[in-house]
């Protein structure tokens, strides 16, 4: 008996094994994290609003392959972030474009059935009916009793849709709507099985679709905004499958992408591919140990943080150019990065793992900086300066760097490009703040204490670039510049505060208090007091000593947050620390550099355990996902490693929350990140048995592609 026992166990433990062995990565990940609401006043900060819904993640559960063209998704409201909102009860469309933020979501599609309303044809739907894996979105239409499927490549979208029995096949183009206003649009059938068209927001975005099912026509119903382009379809047993080829170039060159990469191929084996695509990048980071929770949360962000920049060039490799023009180039074309935000983790996760990307990106920067002479940025700061810079340091050099350096170095020193106040900043040593009477979270200014905090590090970063071009001059010039930050340390508070035009301080001084862009950009004056990655001894040398800066770092995460301040995107606390946005978001290790990473340690678990995944449904973000940064800082702290100064080729270290890591670098180097003891405070850094002195490790140690032994206890 005791024999049969003992048995029963093994057999119950292989069965097991060989199932866990069996999932995929893909299976871990997660589409509806970030498209949940969040609203308790706890988890928020304060009590939000009536009708007012924080940010949480704003992410889109649809279909995509990394960085591509198409992000195939469902809408459930325009004009909300990535338009779908899980709480949401109806679906009002199915976009071809996606970023989770208020712009794109071109081209929508809804099949329908029966007579068709112009101004009324959503479709209710329920998560029970509602599923998504990577390269994959799923959805039962009540209204219409459609079972919707939809797959994507780089750059199309594959539609199945099974209607039931004897109704009638019909799919609708609401053209003339997007997050973005739609100026013009048009959609014409071409052939006995295809139609096409256009639609423009800015610049034109074209579509190529072949269907399976021959086409009657193409009604229009319905006038002005609520216009809509119907499209019938002849009698068939067979489910509706709808090809969609995309361009930012013409819709010939739509329907070339439609022809090689889909072609013939089925819907399964455009999904199967999908699939594929993602297993063999979610790889790419093997892990071991932790709990079946944080896998879920660790690939989830994983995925999220390989969704944008987006793909803009042809198979043919054209592209439409920033002037406007078609033009034909050795490089993939990229949307801009969203470099105020990814600029910390995402973009240096992407070079790790798809350093081909990087470099088209990179370039795909530069040509558009050679039409105007100035490099671009995306919202503030110049902070292509420390992406290019840390890629350039990590071994990514497919671009001209000289071009991109003059480019670069024109935003470091004339006006009128992509540093605004750059000559006040240069004279001065900091960019001023006007003294307003009462302001608000609205007041509008320059933000001048973040601006010069920025450009103080992109000046370092850009000065990093300069000593490895030989360019001497610049490098020493640059690097005078790095310490401009310090020119707004207020001894007296031990906080960052503005100046005015004379050089006083700003009187109404109130350091708890948010501002969208007056003083601060989206942050108050303890979300900005340490920001300084590239001279944070300095920074601490502000202060009268170690432990005084240590005591400052405390009131951070202990003094309450004031639940009378309410600005929308700054949300979920820890004191005064908000990981709901990103300018503090390299706080949480500051405390290694007083030599206490065990408090560092306290924050990381804290913020890991407690902000991804919340609310209700355990799917809300604390905060907006900002294109990957959110999620890629779930990555890298939950590896162990985290680019503190991402303008430098190193890694803060801390306690990983998985017993092994293994991260295969440049698509040819294994690297392994082992845990050592079951505790969380970090005792000792070794690497190749040889044991590390301070907190860092570099990027060129972990390209030898040796073992980073982290012993706890």
């Amino acid at each position: 008996m005791l024999f049969k026992h003992a048995f029963v166990i093994a057999v119950l433990v292989f069965l097991f094994s060989c199932e866990e062995s069996s999932k995929q990565l893909t299976d871990y990940v997660n589409h509806f994290l970030g498209t949940a609401p969040l609203q308790d006043s706890v988890d928020v900060g304060y009590t939000p609003p009536k009708d007012w819904r924080v940010w949480a993640g704003l992410t889109f559960p649809g279909t995509s392959l990394p960085n591509a063209m198409v992000q195939l998704s469902p809408i459930t409201e325009w004009r909300s972030g990535s338009g779908y909102e899980y709480e949401d009860e109806k679906i009002l469309a199915f976009t071809h474009t996606n970023k989770g933020h208020w712009n794109l979501c071109h081209i929508p599609f809804l099949p329908v059935t029966g007579e068709v309303d112009p101004y009324d044809f959503a479709s209710a739907f329920s998560h029970e009916n509602e599923s998504a894996k990577p390269g994959y979105y799923q959805v039962w239409l009540e209204r219409y009793n459609i079972d919707v499927e939809l797959t994507s490549t780089l750059r199309t979208g594959f539609h199945k849709y099974t209607f039931e029995a004897n109704q009638p096949k019909k799919l609708v183009a609401q053209l003339n709507r997007s997050n973005e206003r739609v100026s013009d649009w048009q959609i014409e059938q071409q052939g006995e099985q295809a139609f096409q068209g256009y639609q423009q927001t800015g610049g034109k975005i074209y579509f190529y679709a072949q269907a399976n099912h021959a086409i009657k026509g193409i009604e229009s119903l319905g006038e002005g905004r609520d216009e809509i382009s119907v499209v019938n379809f002849k009698e068939s047993d067979q489910p509706l499958e709808i090809k969609v080829g995309l361009s930012f170039v013409s819709t010939e060159n739509a329907k070339e992408n439609l022809e090689a990469e889909v072609g013939s191929k089925s819907f399964l084996e455009v999904k199967s591919e999908a699939s594929q695509t993602w297993e063999n990048l979610l790889s790419k980071i093997q892990v071991t140990g932790g709990t079946e929770r944080q896998k879920e949360l660790f690939y989830s962000s994983l995925y999220r943080s390989f969704l944008w920049p987006a793909l803009r060039s042809d198979v043919n490799g054209e592209f439409t150019d920033a002037t406007g023009k078609v033009v034909q180039k050795n490089f993939r074309y990229y949307t801009n990065p969203s470099l105020w935000d990814t600029y910390r983790n995402k973009l240096v996760l992407l070079g790790m793992l798809s350093p081909d990307v990087t470099n088209d990106v990179i370039q795909s920067l530069i040509d558009k900086g050679e039409k105007t002479g100035f490099m671009p940025t995306f919202f503030h700061g110049d902070h292509a300066a420390p992406f290019i810079s840390g890629s350039y340091l990590r071994g990514i050099r497919g671009y001209d760097v000289q071009s991109a350096y003059e480019l670069l170095m024109n935003n470091a020193t004339k006006e009128g490009g992509t540093r605004p106040h750059i000559l006040e900043y240069i004279e001065k040593g900091y960019i001023s703040t006007p003294e307003v009477e009462n302001p608000h979270v609205e007041t509008k200014a320059k933000a001048g204490v973040t601006k010069t905090q920025e450009y103080a590090y992109d000046d370092y970063s850009l000065a990093v670039l300069a000593k490895e071009l030989n360019r001497e001059d610049d490098y020493q010039m640059l690097m005078s510049r790095a310490s401009n930050y310090k020119n707004l340390f207020d001894s007296s508070t031990g906080l960052m505060r503005g100046r005015l035009e004379n050089g006083d301080w700003v009187a109404e001084f109130n350091p708890e208090y948010p501002y969208y862009e007056y003083m601060y950009r989206e942050a108050n004056a303890w979300q900005s007091a340490f920001f300084a990655p590239h001279d944070t001894e300095g920074l601490i040398g502000l202060y009268e000593s170690k432990d005084a800066f240590e005591q400052k770092l405390d009131q951070l995460f202990t003094i309450p947050w004031n639940g009378n301040y309410i600005a929308r995107n700054v949300s979920s606390f820890i004191g005064q620390y908000c990981h709901g946005n990103q300018p503090a978001h390299s706080f949480p290790f500051l405390y290694h550099f007083v030599d206490k990473p065990e408090k560092s340690q306290v924050m990381l678990d804290s913020i890991m355990n407690h902000f991804y995944g919340m609310g209700e449904h355990g799917l809300a973000l604390c905060g907006m996902d900002d294109a990957g940064e959110m999620s890629s800082w779930y990555v890298f702290a939950a590896m162990g490693i985290y680019p503190y100064s991402p303008g430098d080729a190193e890694y803060i270290v801390s306690v990983p929350l998985f017993d092994q890591v293994t991260i295969e670098l440049d698509n040819e180097t294994y690297f392994t990140i082992h845990k050592v003891g079951a505790g969380r405070k970090m005792t000792q850094i070794s690497y190749d048995d040889e044991r590390l002195d301070g907190y860092f490790i570099s990027h060129g140690n972990l390209k030898k592609g040796k073992k980073l032994f982290i012993t706890t206890e």
